[in-house]
């Protein structure tokens, strides 16, 4: 069921399948975001369907951080309640010269770590939207997410190799594995 957030800033509309097969069909009006959230669902082999119409005329701001929210949202009703699959993933992602490790946590309990050295703008994206996204997807997703980059210099390799990261950790969270049933010593996640 696709979920619709409009504000004064933006409106966007969006929908997923979590075991899909990395299909996806993104406009942001943000040539470098679309970029980026196409490699994730690549790499995550989640099917993302993702328009966002936002005041990009002020600038890119509310668009990246109202489609991290939307994401986290529909995450969160696909995720939960867990079980069957691995809960824990993690992922290095080597891009030239630059690698960014993540570890996540699928356990409805929202956590964010980010470092990320980067700053200015990759084409009209401002390189430090990037930490704004993933807070806004871990925060509305209830994942506990740690984003580090390890090395790097070129700010769009840094910010895709965190994308891709992302992607493959989430993907490997995601993997079924009936023998764990609910993966909590509490009973429900």
């Amino acid at each position: 069921m696709p979920i619709t957030r409009s504000t004064k800033e933006t409106h966007i509309t969006a929908n997923c399948d979590i075991y899909g097969t990395g299909q996806a069909k993104i406009s942001t009006g943000i040539g470098y975001f679309d970029h980026m959230l196409e490699s994730f669902s690549k790499h995550s082999l989640i099917d993302i369907e993702l328009e966002c119409k936002g005041d990009l005329h002020v600038d890119d701001h509310h668009s990246v951080e109202d489609c991290g929210i939307v994401l986290g949202e529909l995450f969160k009703e696909k995720f939960y309640p867990l079980k069957g699959v691995e809960r824990f993933g993690n992922a290095s992602i080597v891009m030239d010269e630059a690698c960014v490790e993540c570890d996540l946590d699928l356990c409805n309990r929202p956590f964010f770590v980010c470092d990320l050295q980067v700053s200015g703008k990759v084409g009209t994206f401002d390189c430090e939207l990037a930490e704004e996204f993933f807070k806004a997807v871990a925060f509305n997703a209830g994942i506990a997410l740690h984003i580090i980059q390890k090395r790097g210099k070129n700010q769009h390799h840094i910010i895709e190799a965190a994308f891709k990261a992302f992607a493959v950790a989430l993907r490997r969270a995601l993997t079924h594995n009936q023998r764990i049933h609910i993966p909590s010593t509490k009973g429900i996640l």
